[in-house]
């Protein structure tokens, strides 16, 4: 079978379709016949080789979330049957830019059926992230009418997290580049800013005091300490980077009472998944798919994503 895979870091032209063996399923594993892929920053990041903490043994396959068709099962499977139209975040050992993959039933749920393969994979890795962010990170359920700040809303990660802020009844603020506003009105934010308007040494906490009871930083790109003035007390700064990285902010954490910290790592679940199916077929959630790309476009795939113009996802499909 063909895999879209890198065996040194680099640009988007280490990319190749090369010729690999087939997966087959054991145990509690199903083997999914892959119908879409999404392109996400620790793509990126990955093939280029700049994300500390990652080790990448290559070849490395690229595609950390998929779409697709249930076409084996491993003799432990209880949940999924043959046929079923599923999707899954695979983690960070990738495989998802391939003409099939083996997951874990655990890390698979029935996808929405009211969208495309294409748009189905394009929830996995930005929906759980939102999700389990403003949820188990911010408790944003248990927040209603809080006042969101969501940095970043034109991305995946972003565009999902404005959505799910509005369905949880918070009134959302945004930022994206000028260019990019319409599109995340579209989304359900009140007030869209530009991103030079959040950077600490412009931002005005006189004005800004207090402003937010969340802050849902997903570049990740704020400093905590520097934008802690602009929660409010029991407000929470919730960050796609699982911890601080200045000293000013870690010492921030640790400040006693008033706003925290709070760093996601985005977890595998498919009881999770089931409920972003469900916000996505009751309409609560649309998915913000910008451009697919085939499989032999991998590479233009990447390169597109690393561009400035990208509003949501970017996908790649294989028929």
């Amino acid at each position: 079978m063909q895999a879209a895979r890198f065996h040194s870091f680099g640009g988007p032209e280490v990319l190749r379709l090369d010729e690999v063996a087939w997966p087959w399923p054991q145990g509690d594993e199903v083997l999914i016949r892959v119908h879409a892929s999404s392109v996400n920053g620790t793509d990126l990041g990955m093939r280029r080789g700049d994300l500390p903490g990652f080790v990448v043994r290559r070849p490395f396959t690229v595609g950390l979330d998929v779409a697709g068709e249930v076409v084996g099962l491993g003799p432990g499977v209880t949940a999924l049957e043959l046929g079923d139209r599923v999707y899954s975040l695979l983690g960070h050992g990738g495989g998802g830019a391939a003409e099939y993959v083996k997951v874990r039933q655990a890390r698979v749920a029935r996808a929405p059926v009211s969208v495309s393969p294409a748009e189905a994979a394009a929830v996995p890795l930005a929906g759980l992230t939102a999700l389990q962010a403003l949820r188990a990170g911010a408790g944003l359920h248990l927040r209603r009418g809080a006042r969101v700040l969501v940095n970043g809303a034109a991305g995946g990660i972003g565009a999902f997290g404005v959505q799910l802020a509005r369905h949880y009844g918070a009134s959302v603020t945004a930022t994206a580049r000028p260019e990019k506003h319409d599109f995340v009105r579209g989304l359900g934010a009140e007030e869209v800013l530009d991103p030079a308007e959040l950077d600490p040494a412009e931002l005005d906490l006189g004005r800004a005091a207090g402003r937010w009871d969340v802050i849902f930083d997903t570049p990740p790109a704020l400093d905590f300490a520097r934008v802690r003035g602009a929660l409010a007390p029991g407000g929470v700064f919730v960050s796609t980077r699982p911890f601080p990285t200045s000293p000013a902010s870690a010492w921030a954490t640790l400040g006693g009472p008033g706003p925290r910290f709070s760093g996601v790592q985005t977890k595998e679940r498919a009881q999770d998944l089931a409920l972003l199916a469900r916000l996505i077929d009751g309409g609560a959630l649309r998915v913000p798919l910008d451009r697919t790309f085939a499989l032999a476009q991998i590479a233009q795939a990447h390169r597109y994503a690393e561009g400035r113009g990208v509003r949501g996802k970017v996908v790649v499909t294989l028929d």
